[in-house]
């Protein structure tokens, strides 16, 4: 099994990463203020006006290590990948697969089943832990509304359908996500999901923890040869890595939505953790930012047992395992991709 490896996010301003013998130096105003070994890391996240070294790029290169470039309150903007590895007969297996209608239809069923399953999980939590009848009642009722949409995967579907069925199973998931927010309820408030930008603190945090999801998920499926850019669930569109937004399906509600949720239910982020830029888009404030991220890398390191290896594993590493499962799937090892599904 692969060792859990940790991402380098740099989030002060300034900063300038270069290539020391075989670390990465972060130096700041001339300064070196850290060190890092390279085979210590999976990647580094940049995060505004963070520049590296061409050396350390091919530094990074070298040790497969990918560098991804975003705005200094995590929008995405670019990523350094190291060069293209795995055998080329997986990745055009994948590509045949893709162009295939009804094989992407049935892959996109695969996560979307996960998708809804581990949703479903989310709010059967809170509907488990919570007092208030009135708000179980909700819950209980978006429980059983997707339990049937899940049944509706059960059998062939077309593409389209499939993913009808996704925009339905979001509506009712995220209709009531505002139920699941328990404390802070005047801070706190969802209405409906915004992206572009988000509107309010909880749609700050989800797009924040799903920018940081869809890095970790690329970087799992080029691990092992696939081609993050080539999706079933989501169609080939310039520079989206659209098959790492279909593996990411399954992994938002346990990796980024019930994160986000115990950092409001804990009180880890206030009200006063947030701002509202020029555009309207309500952003992170450094310090909250960098707290969110030690958060999201603890998370990472918790163990769990995986539904279908029956093995003890750190859930940073469910990416790459089910990256792994779905290359063994397309190799003829499988007969079906086995979405991961959260307990």
């Amino acid at each position: 099994m692969r060792k859990l490896l940790n991402n380098l996010y740099v989030t002060t301003q300034g900063a300038y990463l270069a290539r020391e013998n075989e670390t990465v130096a972060v130096r700041i105003e001339h300064e070196t203020r850290l060190r890092v070994p390279i085979h210590t890391l999976s990647g580094i996240m940049c995060f505004g006006n963070v520049s590296c070294s061409p050396f350390l790029l091919g530094l990074c290169g070298e040790h497969d290590v990918g560098v991804a470039f975003l705005t200094e309150y995590g929008r995405f903007l670019a990523r350094v990948q190291p060069p293209v590895s795995g055998n080329v007969l997986l990745r055009r297996e994948q590509y045949r697969r893709a162009d295939d209608l009804q094989e992407s239809a049935t892959i996109a069923r695969s996560v979307l089943a996960g998708k809804i399953a581990n949703g479903r999980s989310v709010l059967m939590r809170t509907a488990r832990e919570g007092k208030d009848a009135t708000q179980g009642d909700v819950l209980h009722k978006a429980i059983e509304a997707l339990l049937r949409l899940s049944k509706r995967l059960e059998n062939p579907l077309p593409l389209d359908i499939a993913r009808a069925t996704e925009g339905e199973a979001a509506a009712i998931y995220f209709g009531v996500f505002d139920h699941l927010i328990t404390v802070q309820k005047e801070d706190f408030v969802f209405k409906k999901r915004t992206r572009r930008p988000p509107t309010d603190p909880v749609n700050a945090l989800l797009s924040f923890h799903y920018t940081l999801l869809v890095h970790d998920v690329s970087s799992a499926l080029q691990s092992v040869g696939l081609d993050p850019q080539v999706g079933f669930l989501h169609r080939d569109r310039p520079g989206r890595p659209s098959f790492a937004l279909d593996l990411m399906e399954e992994l938002r509600p346990m990796f980024a939505d019930r994160q986000v949720l115990t950092l409001i239910n804990r009180r880890q982020v206030q009200a006063r953790d947030f701002r509202t830029g020029e555009t309207g888009a309500v952003l992170l404030q450094d310090k909250v930012r960098k707290e969110v991220l030690v958060a999201y890398q603890k998370r990472k390191q918790e163990m769990i047992t995986h539904p279908f290896l029956g093995e003890k594993i750190a859930i940073g590493l469910v990416p790459y395992v089910q990256s792994l499962l779905f290359a063994r799937y397309l190799r003829g090892d499988l007969d079906g991709y086995p979405p991961f599904f959260w307990k």
